[in-house]
C-alpha cells in the first residue's frame, strides 16, 4: 500500500461521509428510516441490494469456495439461473409481501399468524441473525490487516496496542454513523455509488489478469488438481470436499424455499416504490450479479494459477511465508486469495480493491446493523405494548438497539474461534431461522388453509435441527453432515410437518383478499396492475401494469439465462455420452470469461444511468412527501381477532 493506494482509500471514504450528510434531511418518519419512504425505484434497489449482500465476508468466502471448486461449480449454477429467474418473473414470495404494505416479515406474522407468534419468530430471526451476524467483523478486518499488511500491534501511550479490534472499531463506526445519519435512505444512496464503484473495479480486475497471465498457464496450473476434484470439468469432482454438487443442489433448493426468509437486509425488502417496481428490481437481479459473479469464480482461479504455476512461484513462496505463521487452517484458507492478490496487484489497484473492500465491509454492516437492530424493537419490542411508540421515541430506541447489536457482534468476533468455511458456517447459523421461515412464509402468503398452530411446529422443528447440528459439529467437526446438509435437513422436516399440522388443525380459511389488499379490501396502489392477460404473455408474468421497456427487459432476462440453460444441457449429454477432454472444457471456460466481460461492460453503464435517474427521483419524493407517522409497523388487531 503506498501513499496513492490509500489516498484512493480515504477519499472513497470522505466522500461517502459527505453524501450520507447530505442525506440527513430526507429522513424524517420511522417509515423512512426503516424502509426509505417506500420511495425507491427498480434500478436504485438492485444495485444498492447487490453491495449489501456482499461484504468482503461474502467476497473472501466466495474466494475460499471457488478456490477448492474452481470453475466445476460454476456448470452447475448454470441451472440456477432458471430457478432465479423463475422466482423473479413471478415476484415469487416479494410481490405478495409488499402486497401486505407490511415493514418487516414478523410484522407480516402477526397479521397472517398471531402477536406471539410474530414475537417468537423475531425473537428467533434476532437470535440466528445475530450469531450469523457476528463473524463478519473478524472476517473482514483480518482481511484488511492482512491484505494491507498492518502489524500485528502498534505502540500508543506506551501501550502495546492490538491492530485487529481497533480495525474492527473503525468500520463498525463508520457504518453506524451512516445508519444513524439517514437509516434506510442513507444505506440506499452510499450503496447504489458503492455498487457501481465495486462493478467497475471487479471487471477491470478481470481484464488485468487475462492480459497479465495466460490461458495456457492456468490450464497448466489446474490440470495438477487431483482427478476427481478437478477444477475444470464438473463431471470429475467426487472427491471435492464439500463444495460439490450436493452443495450446490441445498442451495438452489434453498433459493426457492427460503425466499424473504433471511432478514440481513430486510429493509430492501418494503423500499420499493410499488410491488411492480420491487418484482422488476428482483428481474434486474439477474443482469446486476453478471459481473460480480464474473469476478468471483475468475479470481480465484487465477490465485490457485499463481500458487501452482512454476512461472508465479516467488509469489507462491511469499504467500506462503505468511500461511505458515498462521495458525487456524480455517483462517488460512480465508487468507489464501487476498494473499495472492497482494502480491501481484500494481499500485492504484491496490487502493482500489482496498476501497471496495472497506465500502463492500462498510455497506454490508450498515445493512444488517439496520436490519437486526429494527428486527429487535419492530418484532421483539413492540408486540408487547399495546399502543404505538411516539414518532421521536420510536427512532431514539431503533437506534440504541443498533448500538446493543453493533456491541455484541464487536465482542463476537473478538471471541469466537471458527473452524470450517465461512459458507458452512453461514448456512447452519442461518437455518436456525431461516431452516423453518420459509414453510411459515410460503404458506402464509400462498395457502388460506396454513394454520397458526403449523407456523408454530414448522418454526420450532427447523430451529431444533439447526442447534442440534451446531452442537454436533462443535463436539465432532468431522460428523458426516455438514452444515449445510444440516439446513436441508431442517427445510425439509418444517415443510412436512407444516402442511401436516395445517391440515390437522385447521378449522376455518383466512382471509387472503383482507391481508394482500385486494377485492374489496384494495387500496390505490394495489387497484392497479393486479390483472394479467388471460393468455400470452400471462406465461411469463407480464400484466397489464408492464411498459414495453419491462417487456423487453423481462424477454431478454428469459433469453439470456435460457441460452446458457441449454448449454447446460447440451454440456451434461455430450459428457454422458462420450469423454469431453480437458482441453475442450478450457476452451468453453475461456469463451464463458470473454462473453461474460462484455455483458459487464453493458450492464455497468446501464445500471448507473438507471440507477441515478431513480435516486433523483427517490429523494424528489422524499423531499415533497406529506409523512404518516402512523405508518411506523404498529399491528392494531380488530377487537374480535
Amino acid at each position: 500500500m503506498t501513499l496513492l493506494d490509500w489516498a484512493i482509500v480515504v477519499g472513497s471514504m470522505i466522500f461517502l461521509i459527505a453524501v450520507v450528510g447530505g442525506s440527513r434531511r430526507y429522513m424524517q418518519s420511522v417509515a423512512d428510516f426503516l424502509s426509505a419512504g417506500r420511495s425507491a425505484g427498480r434500478y436504485l434497489i438492485t444495485v444498492s441490494q447487490g453491495i449489501s449482500m456482499l461484504g468482503s465476508i461474502t467476497i473472501v468466502g466466495m474466494w475460499e469456495m471457488y478456490y477448492v471448486s474452481g470453475f466445476s461449480l460454476r456448470w452447475w449454477e448454470f441451472t440456477m439461473g432458471v430457478v432465479l429467474l423463475g422466482i423473479t418473473v413471478s415476484g415469487w414470495v416479494i410481490y405478495r409481501f409488499r402486497q401486505t404494505r407490511a415493514l418487516t416479515v414478523a410484522q407480516f406474522f402477526e397479521i397472517r399468524y398471531s402477536r406471539r407468534f410474530r414475537i417468537f419468530a423475531g425473537m428467533l430471526a434476532f437470535a440466528s441473525g445475530l450469531v450469523n451476524f457476528g463473524l463478519f467483523p473478524s472476517v473482514g478486518a483480518r482481511f484488511f490487516i492482512y491484505f494491507c499488511d498492518l502489524p500485528q500491534s502498534f505502540p500508543l501511550l506506551g501501550l502495546d496496542i492490538a491492530t485487529f479490534p481497533v480495525v474492527m472499531l473503525v468500520f463498525l463506526s463508520i457504518a453506524l454513523f451512516f445508519v444513524f445519519a439517514g437509516g434506510q435512505v442513507a444505506v440506499l444512496i452510499t450503496e447504489f455509488i458503492q455498487g457501481i464503484f465495486a462493478n467497475t473495479l471487479f471487471l477491470i480486475l478481470v481484464v488485468y489478469f487475462l492480459m497479465i497471465i495466460g490461458w495456457d498457464q492456468i490450464f497448466e496450473a489446474v490440470s495438477m488438481a487431483p482427478a476427481d476434484a478437478s477444477l475444470i470439468n464438473p463431471f470429475h469432482t467426487s472427491q471435492t470436499k464439500d463444495f460439490n454438487f450436493w452443495y450446490f443442489l441445498i442451495g438452489m433448493i434453498g433459493v426457492i424455499y427460503g425466499k424473504m426468509s433471511w432478514q440481513g437486509t430486510q429493509g430492501y425488502n418494503s423500499s420499493a416504490k410499488s410491488a411492480h417496481e420491487a418484482k422488476m428490481g428482483e428481474v434486474l437481479g439477474n443482469y446486476r450479479d453478471i459481473p460480480k459473479w464474473l469476478m468471483l469464480y475468475f479470481i480465484p482461479v487465477i490465485a490457485y494459477t499463481i500458487m501452482h504455476h512454476p512461472q508465479w512461484s516467488a509469489n507462491a513462496a511469499q504467500v506462503n511465508a505468511v500461511l505458515t505463521g498462521i495458525d487456524s487452517n480455517a483462517i488460512q484458507t480465508q487468507l489464501t486469495v487476498p494473499l495472492v492478490l497482494r502480491s501481484v496487484l500494481p499500485i492504484g489497484m491496490m487502493g482500489a480493491l482496498t476501497a471496495v473492500m472497506l465500502m463492500a465491509t462498510i455497506g454490508t454492516h450498515d445493512a444488517y446493523l439496520h436490519s437486526w437492530g429494527s428486527i429487535f424493537i419492530q418484532d421483539v419490542v413492540m408486540p408487547f405494548r399495546n399502543k404505538p411508540f411516539e414518532p421521536a421515541q420510536h427512532l431514539r430506541i431503533l437506534r440504541w438497539s443498533i448500538i446493543g447489536v453493533c456491541i455484541f457482534i464487536f465482542f463476537f468476533s473478538l471471541v469466537f474461534q471458527q473452524s470450517e468455511y465461512i459458507f458452512l458456517f453461514f448456512a447452519i447459523t442461518g437455518a436456525i431461522f431461516t431452516g423453518g421461515s420459509g414453510a411459515v412464509i410460503i404458506g402464509g402468503l400462498y395457502w388460506k388453509k396454513g394454520t397458526t398452530a403449523a407456523a408454530w411446529s414448522a418454526l420450532i422443528t427447523g430451529s431444533v435441527i439447526a442447534v442440534g447440528g451446531i452442537i454436533i459439529k462443535q463436539l465432532n467437526p468431522d460428523f458426516f453432515i455438514n452444515g449445510q446438509e444440516f439446513w436441508g435437513l431442517a427445510m425439509g422436516v418444517s415443510s412436512l410437518v407444516y402442511v401436516l399440522v395445517s391440515l390437522l388443525s385447521g378449522k376455518k380459511d383466512f382471509n387472503m383478499d383482507k391481508m394482500l389488499h385486494k377485492g374489496a379490501y384494495a387500496v390505490e396502489e394495489t387497484a392497479v396492475g393486479e390483472v394479467v392477460p388471460s393468455r400470452g404473455l400471462k406465461m411469463l408474468g407480464m400484466g397489464k401494469e408492464f411498459t414495453r421497456g419491462d417487456k423487453f427487459i423481462y424477454i431478454a432476462a428469459y433469453t439470456w439465462t435460457f441460452l446458457w440453460f441449454i448449454v447446460f444441457l447440451v454440456g451434461t449429454w455430450m459428457n454422458f455420452t462420450s469423454d469431453v477432454s480437458d482441453t475442450a472444457w478450457m476452451g468453453f471456460w475461456k469463451l464463458f470469461i470473454i462473453i461474460n466481460t462484455v455483458a459487464s461492460v453493458v450492464i455497468i453503464i446501464w445500471f448507473a444511468i438507471g440507477g441515478t435517474r431513480d435516486l433523483k427521483d427517490m429523494l424528489k419524493r422524499l423531499a415533497t412527501a406529506v409523512r404518516n407517522h402512523q405508518d411506523d409497523g404498529f399491528v392494531k388487531r380488530d377487537a374480535n381477532e
